[in-house]
Formats: structure tokens, C-alpha cells, sequence
């Protein structure tokens, strides 16, 4: 009974300290912040209210102790047209076996496309291009202890590039899901109560370093005959990343043969913003040997000041053909004065 409590008293410690450290005054003191933005047209639709609803793929970005649920292997690709010319895209795999859990592999890059490089002397341009990417690559493991508690770990390695600089670091996330009997419809604790909690993004800091930062220095400008032009290199702090703490619920009031509707909630703890609130809910239609419909909405960044995130929305449908499923999901944010963002997803369950 202790090994399989042990993983959320861990969760609990992490999080009872990560309560207390993060304050609304270290806004903009993170690096790497692309990993804040929700994957999965899933979850998107559903206002990013997934840790404790999550239950395919995309759980390695919201809670990787979804992953314990998965019941077959999957292979998922989102294209994600962020805002202001951003793209964002993830590409994995999930590799489910009974007896020991399930493996996953997912790599998610964000391009910021083509920029002009300025300078002091032509602030226009040069005439010269540069880009900037940022992506993620992350291994994770989820496994049921008891039927009615999972656990997911995932080890991530980041890299942001920015023209000819480059920093990179690693990372952990930890989550677990706790399925209970509470208001389950049926009685049957599958469709009760669920409770979640991850911390995402918890490890080391990033440092860019490159030939960028290369710049001659003349040690003694007031004397002649010296060396001039000395190579010398600025030195960049350290940066943490966006630390997030997770913490929400998911009930399924409605949960019948064909139809079945969930509700989440999740609340926020980030190192570099105030707390927030996400909701989220879906319907699904099943016709038995067919497939699902389903629609979702949700709303993202309630009680979070100055907040130009709000209402989501999307649908998408599941397709069974004997032993293989596929999934095709579209989900629509509203991001205020930034614009709209849309999301697709595409998955094959086998």
C-alpha cells in the first residue's frame, strides 16, 4: 500500500512547495515559454481543462498519467497555426502493453518564420534574414497501480534557437489521476468522479550561448599601439522555464451506450503568472460499430487579469474500421486582440 501512495505523496510535497513560490511580480522572468502553449485540438476546444479528463496521446503535454488509460496504441499529428505568423506542430506515438504500462514519444516545434536583422546603423534592415525555432522533444511512461489510480512521468529535453544562438535544457513533468465513484450515473467508478494533478516543465535552466554573442573588445581605448580588436564573448544569465502547476476535476453526469458528456475544471499555478481558471466540457454521440461525434467548448484564463484568452470551441469524429480507429479533430480559440487561432489534429488508434 505504500509503494502505491509513494507517487502522489511526491506530487503533494512538489506542489505544496510550488504554491508558495511563484508571485504575480516574476511575470516575464521565464525563457521558453513556447511550452505554454496547449497542444491538441482536444484540449484546446475544451479551454485547456484536461488534466484530469485526459486520456490519449496528448496527455504527454497536459498530465502524463493519461497516458495509464490509454487502452491501444495511437499515433497523433496536430498542425496548429498560432498567432502573428507562429506555427506550431507535434508529431508521436503511443505504444501501449498490458503488463507493463504504456511508452510514448512526442516531439512538438514551434517556427517563428523569417525575420530582418537591424542594427543601430540601419534600423530598416540590412538586407539580411534571420529565423528563430523552439522545440521539444519529450519520453513518457503512465501506468495503473490499482484500477483506479495512474501515474506518468516524462523526460524532456528543450532547445530555442534564435538565429545563430542556441540554449538548451532538460526537464521533467510528473501527474497523477485518481478515478473515484463519487457521482458516477452508472455506479461504476469508470465513470465517476476523476481528480488530476501534474507539474509540467520542472528542472534545469536554459543559457543561449552562439556566435552571435561574439564581439571584439579593445581593452585599453584610450592608448594606441594595444591590441584593438581583443575576441572577447558576452555571458547570458540563466533563464528557468515556465514551471505550471495543475490541479482539476472531470465528472461525466451524462454517461450512457451512445452518449456520454464531460465536464472539467482545472486551476493553474504558474512560476510567472498569476493563478487562472480553466473549464471545459464535451459531448459525444457513439453509433456501436461506427464510430463518435463530438462537440466541445470551453472557456481559458477565467479570474486571470488582463487576460486575452476566452471562450473555445471545436468538434471532430471517430471512425472505426475493424481493428483500426481514426480520429480527426478541429478546435477554434479566441485570443482578444491577438486574433484567432485554429487547431487540427489527426489520429490513428491500432
Amino acid at each position: 500500500m505504500v509503494k502505491k501512495i509513494t507517487p502522489f505523496i511526491v506530487m503533494a510535497t512538489l506542489a505544496a512547495g510550488f504554491w508558495g513560490s511563484a508571485y504575480s511580480q516574476r511575470r516575464g522572468t521565464t525563457t521558453a515559454n513556447f511550452l505554454e502553449i496547449g497542444i491538441g485540438a482536444v484540449q484546446t476546444a475544451m479551454g485547456d481543462a484536461s488534466v484530469a479528463s485526459t486520456n490519449d496521446l496528448m496527455s504527454i503535454y497536459w498530465n502524463p498519467a493519461g497516458l495509464a488509460f490509454i487502452k491501444r496504441n495511437e499515433a497523433q499529428f496536430m498542425l496548429q497555426p498560432w498567432l502573428v505568423g507562429i506555427n506550431t506542430t507535434f508529431a508521436g506515438a503511443a505504444l501501449n502493453v498490458p503488463a507493463l504500462g504504456t511508452l510514448s514519444l512526442g516531439i512538438f516545434h514551434v517556427g517563428y518564420g523569417q525575420m530582418d536583422v537591424t542594427t543601430l546603423e540601419y534600423q530598416e534592415g540590412t538586407g539580411e534574414k534571420f529565423s528563430a525555432s523552439d522545440y521539444s522533444v519529450s519520453l513518457a511512461y503512465g501506468r495503473k497501480l490499482v484500477q483506479w489510480f495512474g501515474f506518468g512521468a516524462a523526460a524532456k529535453m528543450v532547445n530555442s534557437q534564435i538565429w545563430h544562438c542556441n540554449g538548451r535544457a532538460l526537464a521533467v513533468d510528473l501527474g497523477v489521476i485518481v478515478q473515484t465513484p463519487f457521482f458516477s450515473p452508472t455506479k461504476r467508478q469508470e465513470d465517476g468522479l476523476r481528480i488530476g494533478m501534474s507539474i509540467s516543465n520542472y528542472g534545469g535552466q536554459l543559457r543561449y550561448d552562439g556566435m552571435d554573442l561574439l564581439q571584439p573588445i579593445d581593452p585599453l581605448p584610450d592608448q594606441e599601439g594595444n591590441y584593438r580588436d581583443v575576441p572577447g564573448q558576452y555571458k547570458l544569465n540563466d533563464w528557468e522555464l515556465p514551471l505550471l502547476l495543475r490541479i482539476g476535476i472531470a465528472a461525466y453526469p451524462i454517461a450512457t451506450d451512445n452518449q456520454r458528456l464531460t465536464l472539467a475544471i482545472d486551476a493553474l499555478h504558474p512560476n510567472n503568472n498569476d493563478e487562472s481558471v480553466n473549464v471545459g466540457a464535451e459531448y459525444e454521440l457513439s453509433r456501436p460499430g461506427f464510430g463518435s461525434f463530438f462537440i466541445r467548448g470551453g472557456y481559458k484564463g477565467m479570474f486571470l487579469k488582463d487576460s486575452e484568452f476566452g471562450p473555445t470551441y471545436g468538434a471532430g469524429f471517430l471512425l472505426r474500421m475493424g481493428g483500426v480507429g481514426m480520429k480527426v479533430d478541429f478546435a477554434y480559440r479566441t485570443v482578444g486582440l491577438l486574433g484567432n487561432t485554429q487547431c487540427f489534429n489527426l489520429a490513428v488508434q491500432f
